[in-house]
């Protein structure tokens, strides 16, 4: 099976898996619209626009892995450390959606899928790790780049693995299930050491200039410790 990237084209898994994604895709994105509403002001909507543009950018580029395979920055740990899980999550789809109907990049009747991995699953465990991790490292550049090189690696596997599970249920072709999950593992282990290192190199330098900028730094940063108050009187 020759990877070139996450997205699945048309046919590989059968149109009642594809559907069934689909549903669940605009489920959970209408979610995530209702919970980015909370987040979104003057400061973060912007900030959403410059994440997207920066990871549809990014994803133009691809980067040898092994002979004969490539892989480009998914985006969804580096979005959720710089815009939080909700908007991420929305970033992210963005940029599927426009990848799939003005470049062809994954298939049309696959766009659930891909959503569901990327988009969701990806940024979701993502999240989850930046959350654990960024309660106990620095909350500092080089704390916050750590978190995201971990959550990447680890986000990027899991994006692979959604697309095994899709596989297990609907996939058309003649390969093992076997195959397709060590292959995908293997692969995309590799691709997400390679996101890594652009999401630790990106965020690590926003924190530097704008730290305010930096969803993770804002959302985990350590309450004040409240003084003890004291409380005395005199003797009359």
């Amino acid at each position: 099976m020759e990877t070139v990237a996450m997205h699945i084209a048309n046919g590989i898994v059968d149109g009642p898996v594809s559907a069934l994604f689909a549903v669940l895709a605009a489920l959970a994105l209408a979610f995530c619209v209702w919970r980015a509403r909370a987040d979104l002001d003057d400061r973060l909507a912007p900030m959403a626009g410059l994440v997207a543009a920066f990871i549809f950018a990014v994803q133009m580029l691809n980067f040898q892995v092994l002979p004969g395979v490539s892989g480009h920055l998914l985006g969804g740990t580096l979005a959720v450390v710089l815009v939080g899980p909700w908007v991420g999550a929305l970033c992210v789809s963005t940029v599927l959606i426009v990848q799939c109907l003005l470049f062809a990049d994954g298939g049309l009747t696959a766009l659930g899928l891909n959503i569901t991995n990327m988009a969701l699953l990806g940024t979701a465990a993502g999240y989850l790790l930046v959350a654990a991790l960024m309660r106990v490292l620095p909350k500092t550049p080089a704390g916050v780049g750590a978190t995201a090189f971990i959550a990447s690696v680890v986000g990027v596997v899991v994006a692979s693995q959604g697309f095994v599970l899709e596989y297990w249920l609907g996939g058309t072709t003649e390969l093992s299930l076997s195959t397709v999950a060590g292959t995908m593992a293997g692969v995309h282990t590799l691709i997400g050491i390679g996101e890594g290192l652009i999401a630790a190199t990106t965020v690590a330098t926003v924190a530097r200039v704008r730290p305010d900028l930096v969803y993770a730094l804002r959302r985990f940063r350590r309450a004040p410790v409240a003084e003890p108050v004291t409380v005395s009187g005199g003797v009359g």
